[in-house]
């Protein structure tokens, strides 16, 4: 059995009661750092992270999974992590994107719509000279590469 799909499997079982909390990546790195992401519906608070890295752990020492040394981590992610699953988007509606597309443009808006085939932005257009216009735009996910929060300080 593959280390990740251990790790899943453990992780899994650990947040079984907690439909709030999901895995959003779990990577072995070559340099011994095993890396685990959560995050959840409303956030994920420090003691999450900590419960499931004492879990995932033990069983790891116990069943003598990873046979080289290695470091553990369990982390929400960075503010400069993409969002990576379709949960991430629905828990960030409203809150404003950065898209990268398949065809090298990137848009920015609040986003305000996801489904199974595309999300909808609302981006603010300025021409010279005119009235900034405010409008929605439909993004297929297939034409989607990237998908960052943007982080405002207002």
């Amino acid at each position: 059995m593959q280390i990740e799909e251990r790790v899943r499997e453990l992780v899994a079982e650990k947040i079984s009661d907690r439909g709030d909390l999901f895995i959003v990546r779990i990577k072995m790195h070559n340099s011994g750092l095993l890396e685990i992401l959560m995050d959840g519906d409303n956030g994920i608070a420090i003691e999450d992270c900590v419960q499931i890295s004492r879990h995932v752990g033990f069983h790891l020492e116990e069943e003598d999974v990873i046979d080289r040394a290695y470091r553990l981590e369990v982390s929400s992610p960075g503010i400069d992590t993409p969002l990576l699953l379709h949960r991430q988007y629905q828990k960030n509606i409203g809150r404003s994107v950065r898209i990268n597309s398949s065809e090298g443009e990137k848009r920015e808006g609040k986003l305000i719509v996801v489904n199974d085939k595309s999300v909808v932005i609302e981006e603010v257009k300025k021409e010279k000279g005119k009235k900034a216009v405010t409008q929605e735009a439909e993004i297929p996910l297939d034409n989607i590469t990237e998908i960052k929060v943007l982080i405002s300080f207002k």
